[in-house]
């Protein structure tokens, strides 16, 4: 999602503010390697990483970085949320999530719940329900969503937290249940499957992207990129293209997503240390 959201929001913003706004990806330790290049880049608004809910996480998933993602990287622009679904193998017998809770409750450690790695969105997902419901699920990382997702297809795993837009068309096609979704509302594009939340209230789990620079780039230039960014996912075609992907759009000020990243910060620090979650 990362590098498909970059290459669909660059040529937008090279556009409207006539600089390149080429794309390099940096993978490596769920995001920190790229996320340390930007904090350690010159601030003049022409290095900019896409900030997601990994580097929320990470500050408490990890006991030591390269940078204070607080300190070093200065919030732009959100963008868009995307909202994760409950998934489970056909072969469980649950078809609602009071049935999986039940079911999990009468047989502790025998589901085993796949995500795309230790303190991924998914898993934090994952370890938010089972904390909430009061179950136990074996946990599965694999690297990446993809062999997660194969192997949930296949009956290896039996529960995962997944994105909607990666699973929509299993769901659609019998392959996989859909039995609850983590916002805090019922999605259109699934409309007959509950807010998992409307079971245990204040559940709430999204991943989301955005924009941020490094510290102490100028004011002025955050303010001139965040209102390209605004205008960026409010263009027709890229919000569709946003639909497409199960994505919500998320404009706002440099403070508004300043807010979003401190409230997941804390949110999420105290799934990682009620599970114990630690890094691959």
């Amino acid at each position: 999602m990362n590098d498909l959201l970059a290459r669909l929001v660059g040529p937008f913003l090279a556009e409207r503010l006539g600089q390149p706004f080429p794309v390099e990806n940096r993978p490596g330790a769920a995001s920190n390697i790229a996320t340390e290049a930007v904090a350690r880049a010159a601030p003049d608004g022409y290095t900019l990483l896409l900030v997601g809910s990994a580097n929320a996480i990470n500050t408490t998933l990890y006991d030591k970085l390269g940078f204070d993602f607080a300190k070093d990287i200065a919030p732009v622009a959100s963008l868009c949320s995307v909202p994760i679904a409950l998934l489970v193998n056909p072969a469980v017998p649950a078809r609602t999530l009071s049935e999986l809770i039940s079911f999990a409750k009468a047989n502790p450690g025998k589901l085993s719940m796949a995500s795309p790695g230790n303190g991924s969105p998914q898993h934090l997902a994952g370890e938010l329900f089972k904390m909430m419901a009061g179950i136990d699920m074996v946990h599965i990382p694999y690297r990446g969503g993809g062999p997660a997702m194969t192997d949930l297809l296949s009956g290896q795993v039996q529960v995962s937290f997944g994105s909607v837009a990666s699973s929509m068309q299993y769901v659609r096609g019998g392959q996989l249940r859909a039995l609850g979704v983590a916002s805090s509302g019922r999605l259109d594009v699934l409309p007959d499957v509950p807010a998992i939340a409307e079971l245990l209230p204040g559940y709430f789990a999204i991943g989301w992207y955005g924009l941020g620079a490094p510290a102490g780039t100028s004011a002025e230039v955050v303010a001139r990129l965040n209102e390209a960014s605004n205008a960026a996912i409010a263009d027709p075609k890229i919000s569709a293209r946003l639909a497409e992907l199960g994505a919500t759009p998320l404009p706002g000020s440099p403070a508004d997503f300043a807010k979003l990243i401190a409230d997941e910060t804390e949110r999420w620090a105290r799934v990682v240390r009620f599970s114990g979650a630690r890094p691959n």
